[in-house]
């Protein structure tokens, strides 16, 4: 591969789950971007989507050496569900499906996940297994407990439907996708649209970071870092950014081997003190695997940041390579790679 196409293979590109527009098709066709994730809504049905899904997909695979895309969407239920309509069921929220016995939630997210694999995805950036400290905080809690995203108010509740959920979509041949590490359950505002977001909480060896440990633990292939900041972990830099939890947590402490992917990158305002160019490559050299981009017009400027990182720096060209590999490895172990 070249360091192109390695690149490619560490990005995850954005495209509207109604139809690829100019910029996502750029990213997939000159970039040689090898992710895909569905962003919007859709309330088309199964048919419709998946078809929208094959027309993107097929733009990936000429330019990366044959490699197939992971395709991603976010299909938590209730306020976040991209893809809807007849064939997709309505999935409950976080909170309500916290109501079912495990059993139940995971024979549930079975059927939800094989509804997704029809259409074409393969990784589902969910379940959120950040805890809210309760349900009078939840309403000020801007990113999980205002939307019902929570599965509880304890970890061992959010763990065992979390683990429930994630183990139903890997039954359906779905990756699911375990996050905010370290969670963002003790926040006030929400990273995508305000900066600043500061967790003071929260500490290396957490009780919340407990339904991570349960889950990685239970084999999930995915992990998404919280864009936040915990300055009584790592002071000096935020979550995405942070070698301490990204290396010392995720990959010492949980022991997890799979993708570590950022939040959105692009169109995060908690990110947006540090240029667009930068930000791929400061998530990679701390550790990450794959960057997100949920604003395709931006994509660009992140490729071209981590291409000349690359070029210039030996000693990151060979972390572009090591997230590469990371990443073509799992290909490899869900039948992304060959005919």
């Amino acid at each position: 591969m070249t360091l192109a196409q390695k690149v490619g293979q560490v990005l995850m590109v954005s495209t509207p789950v109604t139809g690829a527009d100019a910029n996502s098709l750029y990213a997939l066709d000159s970039l040689h971007v090898g992710n895909v994730f569905m962003k919007g809504r859709s309330a088309a049905g199964s048919g419709a989507i998946a078809a929208v899904v094959s027309a993107v997909t097929a733009h990936v695979g000429p330019g990366t050496a044959g490699v197939r895309p992971f395709v991603a969407t976010d299909q938590e239920g209730g306020f976040v569900q991209i893809m809807q309509g007849p064939g997709l069921d309505t999935i409950p929220q976080a909170i309500v499906q916290g109501q079912l016995p495990p059993a139940q939630l995971q024979a549930d997210a079975t059927r939800w996940g094989q509804q997704l694999a029809a259409v074409g995805v393969n990784v589902n950036l969910a379940p959120v297994l950040d805890t809210v400290p309760g349900a009078a905080f939840a309403p000020q809690n801007a990113p999980i407990g205002a939307f019902g995203r929570e599965y509880g108010y304890t970890p061992a509740a959010v763990s065992s439907h979390g683990v429930a959920f994630a183990r139903g979509m890997l039954a359906a041949g779905i990756s699911p996708t375990v996050k905010h590490f370290p969670g963002l359950g003790r926040v006030i505002g929400n990273t995508d649209v305000t900066a600043g977001v500061t967790d003071s909480v929260t500490v290396r060896n957490d009780p919340y970071v407990q339904p991570f440990r349960d889950a990685v633990n239970a084999g999930v292939p995915w992990l998404m870092l919280s864009n936040a900041y915990y300055p009584k972990i790592d002071a000096a830099q935020l979550a995405p950014y942070s070698a301490v939890i990204i290396q010392g947590m995720v990959r010492g402490d949980l022991g997890f081997r799979g993708i570590i992917v950022s939040d959105d990158m692009c169109d995060a305002v908690q990110v947006s003190g540090v240029p667009i160019a930068e930000r791929g490559v400061d998530f990679i050299a701390a550790g990450g695997t794959m960057a997100l981009c949920t604003d395709q017009a931006l994509l660009p400027q992140m490729y071209e940041g981590l291409v000349a990182a690359a070029q210039s720096d030996p000693a990151f060209a060979a972390q572009v390579d090591a997230a590469a590999l990371l990443v073509l490895n799992a290909k490899s172990a869900t039948g992304l790679l060959g005919k």
